[in-house]
């Protein structure tokens, strides 16, 4: 799940040396749409609407870890096969939601196992990493990788997490922000100073391996208008859920695109959006796997941010969680889905291209399509993933998009 930011996320910057920030990526790879540039800032109009998948350590129950990690692997393999764009990958630790400490590391694996497929992180939570880490490890990710690289950041909400690092969710903001920008300054090439609350570099060092060729997109999760406006001024398209009613994904965007105009920015950038997806043949196929898996999705998230027992309490900027994973014990039993599945992607494949396009007329660029939960078998997954890009992508792109 990706981590959202509090609308409040932010104190102003603490000095910190700061670079230009890098123009988005373009693939060449655009399946099934025509790419069609932005003459004037070299970034990609909704016409050319990009899907990615997001891989996880999942399958069956009893399945091991080194199992469930040959499971993403094959996974990755036939998103390669079907032209995706990107396999995309979240973070998590010490638990069956998503036991995936590691991100970068995993898609540098499938950087050699699947050459010129894109890679992609949903998200990668800054504050846990040393910022000089980090930033190292995009560069050495972007040495090695042949297709597009997408690094979605949050902060992270999980509690359990913060106490097993022994840092302060309290600090979140200012250690997000610093490293944040710290990253973006080193990967901008020559030498870099920093000089922040939690991150000080003061020696002028490169970064090595040396950032050459097409850079990183980079995107921050966002969950509120208000948060939307302070990615847009950390220079940080948005990343977001589908999960949220199109009415508020629809004011985010407006929100974002309001705010980097007024700085100067360009709003021609990519826009992605992460979706549950299950399709089938019919709507009722899919609506009984959806039925089947996400309840046990959504117990796993509750027992991974404890949100029965209200953790976010006093702590800064954090507050507003506990009214925000309130209803996830509901979303646990499938008699409240009927929602949540008419808000994703859940049906035939004509059901799922409408739905699709609704999405896109929002004003999202690309989707990173999902259904792989813990428990989920692997001739489930691949049937949403073959039919996702051998019959919804055509569709999606016979349709106009909404006048």
């Amino acid at each position: 799940m990706l981590r959202l930011l509090s609308p409040a996320l932010w104190a102003g910057p603490a000095g910190a040396a700061t670079a230009p920030p890098p123009v988005p990526f373009r693939a060449d790879r655009r399946l099934p749409f025509p790419a069609r540039p932005d003459p004037g800032e070299g970034r990609m109009t909704e016409a050319a609407a990009r899907f990615g998948y997001q891989i996880g350590a999942v399958g069956e129950e009893g399945l091991t870890d080194r199992q469930l990690y040959r499971e993403a692997i094959a996974d990755a393999e036939l998103l390669h096969r079907l032209g995706y764009d990107a396999a995309w990958m979240v973070e998590h630790h010490f638990s069956d939601y998503y036991p995936q400490p590691n991100p970068l590391l995993f898609l540098s694996h499938l950087a050699a196992a699947c050459p010129g497929l894109g890679l992609g992180t949903a998200v990668m939570v800054l504050p846990w990493y040393d910022p000089v880490r980090f930033a190292e490890d995009v560069a050495m990710l972007q040495t090695l990788a042949q297709g597009p690289l997408h690094i979605g950041m949050g902060r992270g909400t999980a509690k359990s997490e913060y106490d097993a690092f022994g840092i302060g969710m309290e600090t979140a903001r200012d250690r997000f922000r610093e490293t944040w920008e710290f990253t973006r300054a080193a990967l901008a090439g020559g030498p870099v100073t920093f000089a922040g609350q939690h991150v000080h570099w003061p020696r002028p060092t490169t970064l090595r391996p040396a950032p050459e060729g097409a850079r990183p997109s980079f995107y921050g999760a966002i969950g509120s208008p208000e948060s939307a406006a302070i990615m847009a001024e950390l220079g940080l398209p948005p990343l977001c859920l589908s999960s949220f009613p199109d009415k508020l994904l629809r004011r985010i965007l407006e929100t974002w695109t309001a705010r980097t105009a007024a700085l100067g920015g360009s709003p021609a950038v990519t826009r992605p959006i992460s979706v549950k997806c299950f399709v089938a043949r019919t709507d009722e196929e899919a609506r009984a796997q959806a039925l089947e898996h996400l309840p046990r999705f959504f117990a796993l998230q509750v027992e991974h941010y404890q949100s029965d027992h209200a953790p976010w309490g006093d702590i800064p900027g954090y507050q507003q969680f506990n009214r925000m994973f309130a209803n996830l014990r509901q979303l646990s039993d499938p008699a409240n889905l009927d929602g949540y599945i008419a808000q994703n992607l859940v049906g035939s494949p004509e059901t799922v291209a409408r739905r699709v396009r609704e999405i896109l007329d929002l004003g999202f660029n690309y989707l990173v399509v999902s259904n792989a939960t813990y428990g989920v078998p692997r001739a489930v997954r691949h049937g949403t993933i073959r039919l996702f890009a051998e019959e919804v992508m055509p569709r999606v792109q016979a349709m106009r998009p909404a006048a």
